[in-house]
């Protein structure tokens, strides 16, 4: 599909809006009319651009992230991390917990959203984490057959998730770091 003719500014403004109405009114409640008076764009060029409504909200999710981890090189895996963490913005990364949590819910009835997820934003992700791993794995930092390589991902979704069932509070950097300090390093062994 061909997506050109938006400036990058125009596309950052219709993506903010994006996120905006998700936020008010969910997933299953954001409809492209709405995402078009909002922009005071056509359907048709959103459909254009993006295809679908699934598309669009996972999009302007992933344009939402202050860092790509494939990006983060230190020399050292507790440097990544913590030079992810320092990106990250506490009040952005509650919008986003909140705006996952509300996605999950939406992708049991709506096929294309997961489908939409897993391309554009999880195995982005899951790559990218890979990658900053396999780096620790070559500069000896982590053994490469140590059985906690395989849950990493599973470790810091389940922080995110965790942290709101058990505590009622936000994630934010402070304890994204304890948990990687406490839970994640040990494991693989650093």
């Amino acid at each position: 599909m061909a997506r050109s003719r938006l400036t990058p500014e125009r596309e950052n403004e219709l993506y903010t809006a994006v996120l905006d109405l998700l936020g008010e009114v969910g997933y299953e409640g954001l409809t492209m009319d709405a995402v078009a008076a909002r922009t005071r764009s056509s359907k048709a060029t959103l459909y254009r651009q993006w295809g679908s409504k699934a598309e669009l909200v996972v999009r302007a999710l992933r344009n939402d992230k202050p860092v790509h981890l494939d990006e983060v090189d230190t020399g050292s895996l507790r440097g990544d991390f913590h030079a992810v963490l320092r990106r990250s913005d506490d009040c952005q990364m509650e919008k986003n917990s909140a705006l996952l949590r509300g996605l999950s819910h939406a992708v049991h009835t709506n096929p294309d959203l997961l489908q939409a997820l897993r391309a554009l934003l999880i195995e982005p992700e899951m790559t990218g984490l890979q990658k900053l791993l396999q780096r620790a794995v070559d500069r000896g930092e982590v053994r490469p057959d140590n059985p906690a390589l395989s849950y990493v991902t599973h470790m810091m979704i389940g922080a995110f998730a965790a942290r709101e069932l058990v505590e009622e509070r936000p994630v934010d950097r402070e304890f994204l770091i304890d948990y990687a300090e406490a839970v994640v390093f040990p494991a693989l062994g650093v």
